[in-house]
């Protein structure tokens, strides 16, 4: 069969616009007459929609758009367009609607196929909205019999998920023993550090244990928070690559499936460069989608700030990202001259606000409440929150979008000022932690200096008051790394982090910082998840609450 798999990257809620990407596909693609046009999971809706599935007009412009796509295919009668979308079930129990790949021919919607394992962990809460197939049946189409099925429906697989299985069928399975001949997946799978690994070879397993060739066909794009790294692939029976689509770009493979795959020809991306690329769409897609052209970062002279901004200028272009420095009494020339340096190697604009006046009256103003108290985290937070202000100010006058510059690590254990450093409409590495804030810097001058040596070289430090590193606060970030990794995306229980051999009394502080810090999160700009587990949608924890670990 000749396949066209089609990774692109879909705007949720334009129904009409991701239509018109369908169609726009097909006729670019005409002379090249595919059996077959795959496009991904929800791809007429963009995925994750969330609770416009709960609106009855929505869906009923999602059916409008299906009447489009299957009038479409009367134009194409050598292809089938299989696409997914939510429709409704029709049935008088259970919630109202499936997760449909649904196959579009001659006019005709010749075949639905509705998803069968709704994920409800992680960043994921399908069984909100949807009911699961109620049948599993492949579709016989121009000599094939195709296991049509959606994302989650390939990873009922004991080796991924250990001890428990979380489903009690097994979709692949079914649609090998009714005769498939050819898997097609569709999906919305995001990325995580690893994934493309881990699914890599979950679906090699697949096209090796029933024989079968194997097309994926997964979205691109960020979408809020979630990034779609795409990396569609196709395998032949013995789960050799036939094709491998590219990361965290849009792009269209037409191939044919009985041709034999090559081995060794798979190479995942590296670690770094993937959660680099991921960045920059996620960041591009966050502005572009919600209507932003510029953005504005305020520059320490610090590491975060100045990748945070890299990653700006990568994903926007220079003359779309302003830099503002705003020393206060505490800054250190030093840390003045690298935000300089930064904004000259990046081509940025730069404007310095120096807010150690405004400080000074913020303190007379505060005379008479603080008075007899000795200065501690208030006059601390006092300057971040001005510097918070400033940008926001520039943000409402001129429309830019703050990005605020705050990592996982900081974020984690509320190492963060709320309304100052932690202002903004979008935490671009809120999901990095420290260590992987200096890897990513490295990776940014590999090809020569751009953060300037002396940003990654030196301290860290919030120069809030004197002689300040973070160090004075923090664990090493090394350490306090591995512990977070082990509390917050592993959910290991103080016993078993400090039986990898932690000091008791780090890993107790550790974990009181991020159990005490929710309300601080929860207030948050949403961040772009790179990690297992990402302080967003994925982890839910309660605010108001009084729980310990171990016996009391």
């Amino acid at each position: 069969m000749r396949v066209a798999m089609a990774q692109l990257n879909p705007l949720v809620g334009d129904i009409r616009g991701n239509g018109e990407r369908i169609a726009q596909t097909m006729r670019r693609y005409r002379q090249e007459a595919p059996d077959l046009m795959i496009f991904p999971e929800f791809f007429l809706t963009g995925y994750p929609p969330r609770d416009l599935l709960e609106r009855d007009w929505f869906i009923s412009r999602v059916l409008q758009g299906v009447e489009k796509i299957e009038e479409l295919s009367l134009d194409y009668p050598d292809t089938g367009i299989l696409f997914g979308a939510p429709i409704p079930t029709n049935l008088k129990t259970g919630k109202p609607l499936y997760n449909a790949a649904i196959l579009a021919h001659c006019g005709e919607i010749v075949a639905t196929s509705p998803k069968s394992l709704l994920p409800s962990y992680d960043v994921f809460d399908e069984v909100r909205y949807f009911e699961p197939a109620s049948e599993i049946t492949p579709v016989p189409f121009k000599g094939e019999i195709l296991g049509i099925h959606v994302c989650e429906d390939a990873w009922a697989d004991p080796a991924f998920w250990g001890e428990r299985i979380p489903y009690k069928r097994n979709p692949l399975a079914t649609l090998a023993d009714k005769g498939t001949t050819l898997f097609v997946n569709i999906s919305a799978s995001p990325f995580h550090v690893g994934k493309e690994r881990i699914r890599y070879s979950l679906l090699q397993k697949h096209a090796q244990t029933h024989s079968t060739p194997f097309i994926y066909v997964n979205q691109i794009g960020g979408n809020d928070e979630l990034i779609f790294d795409g990396r569609s692939l196709a395998l032949d029976p013995k789960g050799r690559t036939i094709a491998v689509l590219p990361s965290f770009q849009e792009y269209v493979e037409i191939l044919e499936t009985e041709h034999p795959g090559a081995a060794d020809t798979y190479a995942p991306m590296d670690d770094v460069a993937a959660v680099h690329e991921a960045l920059i769409l996620g960041l591009r897609d966050y502005m572009e989608k919600c209507d932003f052209s510029r953005a504005v970062v305020g520059l320490s002279g610090g590491i975060d700030s100045s990748l945070t901004c890299y990653l700006a200028a990568q994903a926007l272009g220079a003359e779309n990202v302003l830099g503002v420095s705003m020393p206060g009494p505490y800054s250190s020339p030093g840390s003045i001259r690298d935000a300089q340096q930064l904004a000259e190697n990046l081509g940025i604009g730069l404007q310095t606000i120096p807010i150690s006046s405004i400080f000074r009256a913020y303190l007379d103003g505060l005379g008479d409440p603080l008075a007899g108290t000795e200065p501690d985290v208030t006059e601390e937070n006092i300057q971040a929150r001005i510097r918070g202000n400033i940008l926001m100010a520039l943000s409402n006058k001129f429309g830019y979008l703050v990005l605020s510059t705050g990592n996982k690590s900081e974020l984690a254990v509320g190492y963060c000022t709320l309304y100052g450093d932690m202002s903004g409409g979008l935490a671009v590495i809120s999901d990095l932690p420290k260590t992987m804030v200096y890897k990513l810097a490295h990776y940014a001058n590999r090809e020569g200096e751009i953060i300037p040596r002396a940003s990654i070289e030196k301290p860290p430090s919030a120069e809030l008051k004197p002689d300040q590193i973070d160090q004075d606060t923090l664990p090493p970030y090394p350490i306090l790394d591995e512990i977070l990794r082990h509390y917050v995306e592993e959910g290991c229980s103080v016993e078993m982090i400090l039986d990898l051999g932690f000091e008791e009394e780090t890993v107790r502080w550790v974990v009181e910082k991020v159990d005490g810090n929710e309300y601080k999160r929860r207030q948050a700009a949403p961040g772009l998840r790179v990690t297992t587990k990402a302080f967003g949608t994925g982890r839910r924890m309660p605010i108001a609450a009084k729980f310990t670990q171990g016996e009391e």
